[in-house]
């Protein structure tokens, strides 16, 4: 008889564990999509991206797969990514993020050939390479990354096409030809039903 008791306190204790667990993951979502309410299903589509990231990177530190000087970077790198989602967001007003890229200093070769770009030369709206726009600097809790729209071949084409498009010196850079519409929002794409 006492066996049994005290199996049924054991189950009826972790039942409401668990409900006190479901319960606390249910207000963290609720309160994630409320936060994300004022965006469009592409928008909040990216942020829920940069939050499973997030959690794939808490799992792994978690599990010590990584050290911690990779899973802060990575941390910071995901929150400059965010910062500018919703900046980009909220100054367009528009549904659209472009791909995003946020590198540090020591991982240009990632994005870059040699010569890589300098650094003092990067601008917001510069064109590199004619695949990556910069967009700007975010110093994400004491690190410093550089953030890049990546152009998708519909809008490197259109670039290559352009007659005022010219090359910088260190044959990374070129800008834009001054057309009177911001170059660093891209139109909404048109389709049929």
């Amino acid at each position: 008889m006492r066996r049994v008791r005290r199996l049924t306190r054991l189950l009826a204790l972790t039942l409401l564990l668990l409900s006190a667990g479901a319960s606390a993951d249910a207000q963290k979502r609720q309160r994630a999509g409320t936060a994300d309410a004022e965006f469009g299903p592409n928008v909040r589509a990216y942020l829920g991206y940069l939050r499973n990231e997030q959690e794939v990177v808490d799992d792994r530190a978690s599990r010590r797969e990584i050290d911690r000087r990779y899973y802060l970077h990575n941390l910071n790198r995901i929150n400059a990514l965010r910062q500018m989602a919703l900046r980009i967001a909220h100054e367009s007003g528009n549904d659209y993020l472009p791909e995003l890229e946020a590198v540090s200093l020591g991982e240009f070769g990632q994005l870059f050939e040699e010569p890589l770009p300098e650094v003092s030369e990067l601008e917001p709206g510069l064109l590199l390479d004619y695949k990556f726009r910069f967009l700007a600097t975010i110093l994400s809790r004491g690190e410093k990354f550089y953030l890049f729209a990546r152009l998708d071949p519909y809008e490197q084409a259109e670039m290559r096409k352009q007659g005022g498009v010219r090359q910088q010196p260190n044959g990374h850079a070129a800008t834009a030809p001054a057309a009177g519409a911001d170059s660093t929002v891209r139109p909404r794409r048109v389709s049929s039903p």
